[in-house]
């Protein structure tokens, strides 16, 4: 069976989230979305743990849904997967390391598991994220000493502050930061700010899976970026489809336009700088403005570390589709702001005749579109579809802005409002 999966999104236990990110909102954005696979996030936390065995029951083979589920338009409900991320910060080598790794586990069990050992190590109450001053190699150790059935991942791997490769605080290869645990590694997260072919460049990564998931903070952006399977759906064969690579049964991610992310170029927030590597380097990594560093972004340290030229493709790749959240592409054709009165009913609209988010954004064909919405809603889908769109890079904490028509086209205001 063909599913959308998106494994790393976080509680209303985490800093900087949302209320409503709790199983009952998470389960109906999941439907209206598309996705049939949900990451639970923040299964360390002792609130949300609890919340975890209340309210889910088994499901499928290591997957499970709310005791009372909501059914979809097809009369199916929304599976969760077990998940957690946790931000390890150590030092090795002489150097501070902040690396954000994901969790996956089959069962409550080996979770409650986890959290005994982890909870000894620091304290799981403080952030559905929790910060340990642990070794990722030892995290690997104690995750898989419960079971090897566990997966971890080291999450958004390109991320300046807190990731694998991270400018500020990342190693240079998987084995110098997992050690004699990096067999072990079989995924890794692309992150917003960085698409499979920018990771592409890099020959080290071609053992290892390409995942792609929302790190959604509401419940809103889940499945901004997601993974696409074919799969029966159970925790094992979604394991086995990631670490065999196999695209008959892994078929694609979804993602971002890569210089949307907020990490993509280079800069400096404070200062609204933001530069190419190109221009990072005639600075030599100094902000022209304010005379202290850059912040390095995604760009430029795929560019450091690569071995390949731009446009390389290995032989054995899951491909990927890049996708703009429907919100943002109705927004634009209406020449209005995300999250007005005007967006929220066409996007209900689309949702309501399509069935839901993804199958607007990629299946349906333009004369369904057409047929459905404004002209200018119908093109602007097909665009992103194509990649014509224009983005003016994020870069230090801000997210990139992306435009699908340029300044210059005209809207039709008499259409437009006649559809309200």
């Amino acid at each position: 069976m063909q599913f959308v999966a998106d494994f790393h999104i976080h509680s209303k236990y985490s800093r900087a989230t949302s209320r409503d990110m709790d199983l009952e909102h998470l389960d109906k954005w999941a439907q209206i979305k598309g996705i049939k696979v949900l990451g639970t996030g923040d299964f360390t936390h002792p609130e949300w743990f609890k919340n975890l065995k209340e309210k889910l029951e088994p499901a499928e083979p290591g997957l499970f849904k709310l005791k009372q589920p909501a059914l979809n338009q097809e009369g199916d409900y929304t599976r969760f997967i077990l998940t957690t991320e946790i931000s390890c910060i150590y030092s090795k080598k002489n150097r501070v390391r902040k690396i954000h790794i994901i969790i996956f586990v089959p069962s409550l069990e080996m979770a409650n598991k986890i959290n005994a050992s982890l909870g000894w190590i620091g304290n799981l109450k403080s952030d559905g994220r929790p910060i340990l001053g642990l070794d990722v190699k030892e995290l690997t150790k104690i995750v898989l000493n419960v079971s090897p059935e566990c997966l971890i991942v080291p999450a958004h791997i390109w991320t300046p502050w807190f990731s694998l490769f991270g400018s500020r605080s990342g190693f240079d290869s998987i084995e110098e930061c997992f050690d004699n645990y990096s067999s072990y590694i079989f995924a890794g997260e692309t992150g917003l700010s960085s698409n499979p072919a920018m990771n592409w460049r890099l020959s080290a990564l071609d053992r290892i899976c390409l995942i792609s998931n929302s790190d959604s903070h509401s419940p809103q952006k889940i499945g901004r970026e997601a993974n696409v399977f074919d799969t029966e759906i159970s925790y094992k064969a979604i394991l086995e489809a990631i670490k065999k690579k196999d695209p008959q049964k892994f078929l694609y991610t979804i993602e971002f336009y890569p210089e949307e992310g907020k990490y993509h170029y280079d800069g400096h927030r404070l200062c609204g700088i933001s530069l190419s590597p190109t221009e990072t380097k005639k600075y030599n990594g100094i902000c022209p403005n304010c005379g202290k560093p850059l912040t390095i972004g995604v760009l430029n340290r795929v560019e450091e570390l690569a071995d390949r030229a731009e446009g390389s493709k290995p032989e054995k790749v899951i491909p990927f589709k890049s996708l703009v959240p429907l919100e943002e592409i109705i927004a634009d054709a209406l020449g209005v702001m995300p999250g007005t009165k005007q967006v929220e009913q066409e996007y209900k609209n689309l949702i309501g005749k399509f069935k839901n988010e993804f199958n607007v954004l990629i299946s349906a064909s333009l004369p369904e579109l057409e047929s459905a919405t404004l002209s200018e809603i119908a093109e602007g889908i097909i665009r992103v579809r194509e990649g014509k769109v224009f983005i003016e890079p994020g870069y230090d904490g801000v997210y990139g802005k992306i435009k699908i028509f340029s300044q210059g086209e005209a809207r039709n205001p008499l259409k437009q409002g006649t559809l309200f």
